[in-house]
């Protein structure tokens, strides 16, 4: 394994360890379902998501539970993968790497709790995004980022080729 193999990886651990520690104090210090206010638009609220991002499939029986945490460790997989393939371009494996972190936190929530822990909320007046969590943020900053390099390619490419 290479150095550079094992700096992603690492990065993907110092995610899960945020992810895991801040879902942990939520845990500790929050009521289910009662906001703690920290600024006018952003809570503190513990909530429990059995679903996906959005809640999607959060009102299913249950199977949901082990669908996405088989999705989550076979996304896992991929990206170990990915990364191994793709070392040097490091944008792509910092990206997978804030995935990785991501996507395993989500997968041991499910795992010990039966739901992913959420518990930031932001919010303006009485409307509410879906509440969320550090791995939920790591996945869309590394979906985001990928999106970014991608494009950065892309036009890259163009501009040389006139």
């Amino acid at each position: 394994m290479s150095l550079s193999f094992l700096r992603y990886l690492a990065i993907a651990v110092i995610v899960l360890l945020l992810d895991q520690l801040s879902k942990w104090s939520a845990l500790s210090n929050l009521k289910i379902g009662v906001p703690e206010p920290v600024l006018p638009f952003f809570n503190w609220l513990l909530l429990f998501n059995p679903g996906a991002a959005f809640s999607f499939l959060a009102q299913s029986s249950g199977w949901q539970r082990w669908f996405f945490t088989v999705i989550g460790i076979a996304a896992a997989i991929y990206i170990i993968w990915l990364l191994y393939k793709n070392q040097t371009d490091k944008l792509l494996c910092f990206a997978l790497s804030l995935i990785l972190g991501g996507a395993i936190g989500n997968v041991l929530d499910r795992i010990m709790y039966g739901a992913v822990v959420d518990f930031i909320d932001l919010h303006y007046g009485n409307w509410h995004w879906p509440a969320f969590n550090i791995a939920d943020s790591a996945i869309c900053i590394g979906a985001a980022l990928i999106i970014w390099g991608e494009l950065r390619k892309s036009f890259g490419k163009s501009s040389q080729s006139q």
